[in-house]
């Protein structure tokens, strides 16, 4: 039988037992670990501070394809799925590290004209490649701390490491579930799936270089931005951080691989009491289908295309929006702001002591991205 990718992440937790003392290691969004800096509030009160760690891997051919992206955007996207792991945490993202293995004239996979790597990672590349990673790091006060830089005889390979901070004992952890809660979402799903499946079936998009790859359509300026949502994330850091606050919080993590594959990951943390240390009964889920979010821009490039949005919502992922769990009786609509810039809350369900995930409303059940 294949290793899959959580047969993989279980043999390392189990060669690598789970640190003692305060230290949260594998399973979560991020590594949490104790911070012996003191930080004061207003008052002039000391509290100690937690230090979030995490990190991303990033594949030509698997995760992107240049042809497709713009340099600007790989940018963008490279270091904002990590800025999304501070968040489904609650903290603020500081700084960060890049790594990056450019590709070598003998790849051999490649084909004669892309084997010069000047004529695809050349000097504008790169300079439009940290002008995207610049301005995400602008917007959210990340600074960069370091990196290393290679040369591969594969495809090109970023991989960022990003580190935050919260006040101790106040980062959400996937582990603090419990029954009776409601199962909340954040902003829209499925619309960077979408975004993908028109750039993978060559519908009405255009590649990084400006050579068409189909008639754009009249539903083409939604097309544009569902492929804008895969391409560019928008990381929930103000929300996470208000989440994180409110009373009656329970579990949080950020959409990566879908719904389907992620929800889940917060059922089997909190059952075990990976990081808890309070184990319980395995715990389920009910979704309420008919409840998902989905956006205008998808029901109408479904429409067109007669693709399903459910499935595109539940299976897709790399929304980065917010998963999380509250009490029944949390202040959701008191706490969260009334802004434009503040995605919606939408309550999709409820955690319940039965195992399993029941899709209510699908005679049909649905499973998430796999990496391997």
């Amino acid at each position: 039988m294949a290793l899959g990718e959580f047969d993989w992440i279980d043999r390392l937790r189990k060669a690598f037992p789970q640190a003692s003392g305060e230290i949260l290691g594998i399973g979560d969004d991020c590594a949490v670990l104790p911070f012996s800096a003191l930080s004061r509030s207003a008052r002039g009160e000391a509290f100690g501070e937690e230090l979030l760690v995490s990190t991303d891997l990033l594949t030509e051919g698997v995760h992107f394809r240049l042809e497709d992206i713009t340099p600007w955007q790989l940018g963008w996207k490279s270091l904002a799925v990590n800025i999304s792991d501070i968040a489904a945490m609650g903290g603020t993202p500081k700084g960060f590290f890049l790594s990056i293995a450019f590709p070598g004239p003998d790849v051999a996979s490649a084909s004669a004209e892309d084997k010069a790597p000047q004529k695809r990672l050349d000097e504008a590349w790169m300079e439009e490649y940290i002008q995207g990673m610049k301005d995400i790091a602008e917007q959210y006060g990340v600074a960069l701390l370091g990196g290393d830089t290679s040369r591969s005889i594969g495809p090109l390979t970023l991989n960022i490491t990003i580190v935050g901070t919260c006040a101790k004992g106040t980062s959400v952890k996937r582990s603090s579930a419990r029954p009776g809660d409601l199962i909340c979402v954040s902003g829209t799903l499925g619309d960077s799936a979408a975004g993908l499946k028109a750039l993978l079936e060559n519908i009405g998009t255009h590649g990084a270089n400006g050579s068409s790859k189909g008639e754009v359509p009249a539903i083409g300026g939604a097309l544009s931005r569902l492929i804008r949502r895969h391409f560019e994330p928008q990381p929930r850091v103000a929300l996470g951080q208000i989440l994180a606050a409110m009373p009656g919080m329970g579990a949080m993590m950020d959409l990566s691989d879908g719904l389907a594959a992620d929800l889940p990951h917060i059922l089997d943390a909190s059952s075990q009491g990976a990081f808890s240390g309070h184990s319980q009964a395995p715990l389920g889920a009910v979704v309420e289908t008919a409840k998902i979010p989905l956006s205008d821009d998808l029901r109408a490039v479904c429409s067109e295309y007669g693709w399903g949005p459910l499935s595109l919502a539940l299976e897709g992922g790399e929304d980065y929006e917010l998963l999380f769990t509250c009490r029944p009786d949390a202040p959701l609509e008191r706490t969260l702001p009334s802004t434009a810039s503040t995605p919606a809350i939408t309550v999709i369900g409820r955690i319940t002591d039965t195992p399993g995930v029941i899709w209510k409303g699908s005679d049909r059940s649905y499973q998430g991205f796999r990496h391997f």
